[in-house]
């Protein structure tokens, strides 16, 4: 075991059939890895599900924020390198998606063929420009207010002072490396890819997504979702019949 794994990886489901696949998912920006946990009951019984805590959330409170993407994609990979040796896909939503992506082209290279399929939402595709202006450069206020129009962050929590005093710091950071994100590669995963995007998502809709074919060399495909930039919360069901029909067979 990597000496943090314990920290950076929470298993949220075993699964009990085998042989298995395991399912790791990657929240949005300043999102805790719990909101994976309402997912167990609905994937099919031979996925594993794991989600990954990033500073700034549970124990990992008072860690540093990463700035950029270099270290954050290391650190990560070390913590989840005895997983990706074996089976598995990979989930992420928005900064999330990016992160996933960007692992998918580490653990492809490394351990070719045990990433069985990638599955990103509410993401916009490499090739695609960040929308101006950048919520990171925003003043404080500007940015809470951004926060409250894109609706993922509940609003106790937005009125509430102290807890901002301690969830602001991730998710500014995290925000701030997903709008700078671009195509750091030139060429696409060796994975299957599963785009999705919320038919009323006004942040990552279709025109911002459809460039994900290209960033593949296996199969690909865009599926539009019911509900706005947070399905995966909204719509859960719909997004894990997905996922599940997916995942058939790929163990």
């Amino acid at each position: 075991m990597q000496p943090d794994e314990e920290k950076w990886v929470i298993t949220l489901k075993q699964a009990v059939k085998r042989p298995s696949v395991k399912l790791i998912c990657f929240p949005y920006a300043g999102g805790s890895p719990d909101l994976f946990r309402a997912w167990s009951d609905g994937l099919s019984d031979h996925v594993e599900l794991l989600a990954v805590r990033l500073p700034g959330r549970g124990k990992r409170i008072k860690e540093a924020h990463y700035q950029d993407w270099e270290t954050l994609l290391q650190d990560t990979f070390d913590a989840l390198v005895h997983h990706v040796a074996e089976p598995h896909a990979l989930y992420g939503h928005s900064f999330g998606g990016r992160l996933a992506y960007e692992l998918a082209q580490l653990t492809t290279a490394t351990f070719p063929g045990m990433t069985r399929r990638l599955f990103i939402s509410g993401s916009r595709s490499p090739d695609q420009s960040q929308r101006r202006p950048y919520m990171h450069e925003m003043s404080e206020n500007g940015f809470i207010d951004a926060l409250r129009g894109m609706g993922g962050t509940p609003a106790e929590i937005l009125d509430n002072t102290f807890m901002m005093r301690f969830f602001l710091p991730a998710i500014h950071a995290e925000i701030r490396l997903a709008e700078l994100w671009d195509d750091r590669h030139g060429t696409g995963v060796d994975t299957p890819l599963t785009a999705m995007y919320g038919r009323t998502d006004p942040i990552d809709d279709h025109a911002s997504m459809a460039g994900w074919k290209g960033f593949t060399r296996q199969a690909s495909e865009l599926l539009e979702m019911d509900g706005g930039h947070f399905f995966l919360e909204t719509h859960r069901p719909q997004l894990l019949d997905v996922i599940n029909s997916r995942l058939q067979g790929d163990v």
